[in-house]
């Protein structure tokens, strides 16, 4: 009974711990990728860098509009 207790705990504890570091990963590679756009400097640079896999056969301008 005592053995299971700790293995539950233990299990408990790993997937605490791998979630956790799941977080964080994400995080910084959020962090990273609005860095990234931010430093662009033009409105569709998300659009541009990270297309949605949908919509890769839009053609982007990433130049000035002349309208």
């Amino acid at each position: 009974m005592k053995t299971i207790l700790i293995l539950s705990i233990a299990a408990i504890a790993l997937g605490s711990l791998a979630l956790l570091t799941l977080y964080i990963v994400r995080r910084v590679q959020s962090r990273v990728m609005r860095k990234k756009i931010a430093s662009e400097g033009f409105e569709t640079a998300m659009d541009v860098l990270y297309p949605h896999k949908r919509r890769r056969f839009h053609e982007y301008k990433t130049g000035p509009v002349h309208l």
